[in-house]
Order: C-alpha cells, then sequence, then structure tokens
C-alpha cells in the first residue's frame, strides 16, 4: 500500500486561531483516503511556534534552545491533530524512526512533529528525512501554491515556478540564512536531504480539493521538486 509523507503547514492549522474549518475538512479528507493509501502526517509549529520563538530569541537564547521550544510546539500541533481526527492513540507521539515505522505498520494514520534537535531544521526536515526513511515522495503543504520567484505576500510581479530541480532548488535555499522558526516553502536542511536521496517533493497549497487531486494522480496546481 502506498505510503503518503505529509509536511502539514502549522501556520494552515492555527493562522491565528485554529481554522476549524480547515482541519475539519482536511480530517474527512484523509479518512476518505485512508482506505487506498497510509499517511504520516508531520505537523509543523507555524506561527503559534514563532510567537515562543521571537521574543527567546530577543531574550539571548540560543538557536538551539529556541528549535527545542519549537519542536515542543510541533508536538503539541500534532497532538492535537491526531486527537481531532480521533486517532486512539492520541496520547502517543514517535520519538523515533523506528518507533514511526512501527505505528505505521499497525495504522494507516500517523502524526508526528519533531523527533530530535537536528541543526538547522525544521518541521519540513523532518518530514523529508521521515520520506527518505521509509523510501516515498513529499508533500509539502503550506499556505501559498508553490514556489514564487519573489514572495507572492509581498510582491505583485512574482512568478510562479511549477518545476524545478533539486540543484536549482538547493541553490535558492542556500542563500537563506536559517533561524529558529523560519518560514520559507520548505527548509535548507530537508532540500539537502531531497536532493542527497532523490526524493520527488511537491509543494502545494491549502486547498485540499487540489491535495486530493494529486493524490489520486489528477491535474494539480503545485511546485515539483525533482
Amino acid at each position: 500500500m502506498r505510503t503518503v509523507v505529509l509536511s502539514l503547514g502549522g501556520s494552515i492549522v492555527v493562522p491565528n486561531e485554529i481554522d476549524y474549518n480547515f482541519i475539519d475538512k482536511f480530517k474527512d479528507l484523509i479518512k476518505r483516503l485512508s482506505k487506498k493509501m497510509k499517511f504520516v502526517i508531520v505537523v509543523g509549529g507555524g506561527s503559534t511556534a514563532r510567537k515562543y520563538i521571537n521574543p527567546l530569541l530577543k531574550e539571548g537564547l540560543s538557536n538551539k534552545e529556541a528549535c527545542l521550544i519549537g519542536i515542543g510546539i510541533t508536538r503539541l500541533n500534532a497532538r492535537f491533530m491526531a486527537k481531532f481526527i480521533g486517532k486512539p492513540a492520541a496520547q502517543h507521539l514517535p520519538s523515533s524512526m523506528k518507533e514511526l515505522k512501527n505505528m505505521l505498520s499497525k495504522d494507516r494514520i500517523v502524526f508526528t512533529g519533531g523527533l530530535r534537535f537536528v541543526p538547522n531544521n525544521t518541521s519540513d526536515g523532518t518530514a523529508a528525512q521521515i520520506a527518505a526513511f521509509l523510501k516515498t515522495d513529499l508533500i509539502n503543504m503550506t499556505n501559498v501554491k508553490g514556489l514564487y520567484t519573489k514572495d507572492p505576500n509581498k510582491f505583485k510581479d512574482t512568478k510562479f515556478i511549477p518545476k524545478i530541480s533539486f540543484e536549482d532548488f538547493n541553490k535558492i535555499v542556500s542563500k537563506i540564512k536559517y533561524h529558529a522558526g523560519q518560514h520559507f516553502v520548505l527548509d535548507q536542511h530537508a532540500s539537502k536531504i531531497i536532493k542527497e536521496h532523490n526524493i520527488k517533493t511537491v509543494i502545494i497549497g491549502e486547498n485540499l480539493k487540489n491535495l486530493e487531486n494529486y493524490l489520486l494522480g489528477k491535474k494539480f496546481v503545485g511546485t515539483v521538486i525533482g
């Protein structure tokens, strides 16, 4: 059975407040599609993590200390999503690849946040590590439709990039200086992993019908890295 590794942006789940309308529809879609495929859903920390991290960085905490706070938020979000979707083991999240694989052998839907501290890493990097471990593709669901030449929320003259090579994407990401709580379509660590392991990666927006189209092999809007 096909296994889907999905990095679910925390800013989609909690843009300011929890987006009940989105997560309710997300629950219905994942539960319906789980009859055909398995899901590992890595939930990010999003704006919630940044609200904690930014003042701590201003107070002089190291990136590592701030990242550990962020990891805690990703696991909180993941536990919430597991509970919301109705998983009986919602109080338990995997803490290692081995444990995750064991859970996946018993269940078709497994939620997780960050597994452990890795320098210059976000939940995207964790999702990429899992995709490499399970030898499957990666979907990164974020609050923009895909990769653009400039931030579409700030620049009107930006252009959408439907497809890009691992090498070219890595060049773009490498120019960005990492900081805890950063927000980009895919982090530097994830970029290195997908390039090293040739993991087909799709950056897709928050439209659930669009996500369903991709999962079912239909026409979709997004950026394919690979």
